[in-house]
Order: C-alpha cells, then sequence, then structure tokens
C-alpha cells in the first residue's frame, strides 16, 4: 500500500500478483516483444521494483516523468541511477539497451553505405545526436564513391576557434585521404535553426575544401526530432 500525493492510499500491483500469462516475461514470451507497452519492457529491465512500489510503478513513472523512450535514453546516467527503484545496476541495463537499439538503428544492409543527400547523413547520425547533451561535431569522410570512410566525433562542447575547427576538419580528412566529407552538429536546445556561427562555419570549409579539391556534400543541424540541412537551404554554400 503506498500514498498518492493528496495522501490518499493507493493499492501497488505487483508483478508477482498478476496472472501468470498477464506478466511482463511471460506476455513477451508468448506474444512477442512488439506487444508490449514500452513500460512493460522497462520493467523486464528493472526485474525487481522496491517495497514501496512494484517494478511496473516504477518503470510506468521512469516513461510518463521523461515524456517517453525519448526523454527517458537522454537521460545522464548518473540521474538516472538516482531514481527511485533504479540505482546503478538497472540504470546501466537501461543505458545498454538504449545503445544497442541504437547501433542496430545505424547498422546497414551494407558495411559501407553510401552518403549522397541529408536524409543518408540523417540516418547515420540522427537517432544518436539528436539526444545529446553537449554540443558535438562530427565529421563523416568519404571515398570518390561517397562511401563512408569514418565516422569521428571531431569535438565535444564549445569551441570558440572557427579556423582551429577547420583546420581539424581537413587534418582528418586529408589524414584518410577522403574525396569528399559531411559535416554535422547538434543544437542540444532542440531547435536545429543555423546560427550566424554555423553559417560562417559552414563558409568557411566549404572554401577551404575547393582549396584542396575535397567536396563538402553538406553541413546538417541537428535538433529534437528533425534536422537543418544547410545546403538544402543555402547558407554556406556558393
Amino acid at each position: 500500500m503506498t500514498e498518492q500525493a493528496d495522501g490518499a492510499p493507493r493499492y501497488t500491483v505487483r508483478v508477482s500478483e498478476l496472472p501468470a500469462e498477464e506478466r511482463p516475461r511471460e506476455r513477451l514470451l508468448r506474444l512477442g516483444p512488439q506487444a508490449l507497452t514500452s513500460a512493460e519492457l522497462i520493467a523486464i529491465l528493472l526485474r525487481t521494483g522496491t517495497a514501496a512500489m512494484g517494478v511496473m510503478d516504477v518503470a510506468t513513472h521512469l516513461v510518463t516523468s521523461r515524456q517517453g523512450l525519448r526523454g527517458l535514453a537522454s537521460m545522464d546516467l548518473s540521474l538516472l541511477a538516482k531514481e527511485h527503484g533504479v540505482g546503478d545496476a538497472k540504470a546501466t541495463t537501461i543505458a545498454a539497451a538504449f545503445e544497442l537499439g541504437r547501433r542496430l538503428a545505424l547498422e546497414g544492409d551494407v558495411l559501407r553505405p553510401q552518403v549522397l543527400n541529408p536524409a543518408d547523413i540523417a540516418r547515420l547520425l540522427q537517432a544518436e545526436m539528436e539526444l545529446l547533451q553537449q554540443e558535438e561535431l562530427r565529421l563523416l569522410t568519404l571515398d570518390t564513391k561517397h562511401q563512408l570512410i569514418s565516422n569521428t566525433m571531431l569535438y565535444r562542447g564549445s569551441l570558440n576557434s572557427a579556423p582551429a575547427r577547420v583546420a581539424e576538419v581537413f587534418r582528418e580528412a586529408v589524414r584518410q585521404n577522403a574525396a569528399a566529407i559531411a559535416v554535422a552538429h547538434n543544437h542540444p536546445s532542440g531547435d536545429p535553426t543555423p546560427s550566424s556561427d554555423d553559417v560562417r562555419f559552414t563558409e568557411a570549409i566549404v572554401e577551404a575544401g575547393h582549396l584542396i579539391e575535397v567536396d563538402v556534400l553538406d553541413h546538417l543541424v541537428f535538433g529534437h526530432g528533425r534536422y537543418i540541412s544547410l545546403r538544402e537551404r543555402g547558407l554556406g554554400f556558393a
């Protein structure tokens, strides 16, 4: 028995009290994972609740308090561990599950996917970058057929010197003998609208690319659930 916010008692139904066929793990075995709610899947990862809250209550709270899986996946690991009924071991289990899902989303049918347009860049980067709590600059290096050579994080957080960023971009591109590149960064605020600094940086890397004959395919800015292509907007590309 627990109390609600208004002080009224609320009975907590525990998984062990449910009919066997209604328990999350048994439902998954019988119907498949797609039949379960997000809270039920999280409950399977948690395995146990607390003296005050059953595992389904803990899982439901985690999902609803973060407005869904996207918010839960973006939680800092230390903050997730402090949630009631979680702790370090369960937090790492949840984080590992989200990371496996992210990696699965990034895997394609080929080892070196071809990058030809903003959608191709987004397919490689969006699932991860839109959840980041700090700004990151990513570099995709491409061969003459625009097949991916590497996906490199060039910096995380604030870097004030635009020339230093341009130099780092092309130092890595030249090292890998890339014929073309694409860059992307995220706005942790959630709004992907390019800033004036973003446009100036794009102009600088496009100009540098012309000088050393490395094609700059695009510069994407990721927000929450969407992205903007500076090439499509005509920002920084002559």
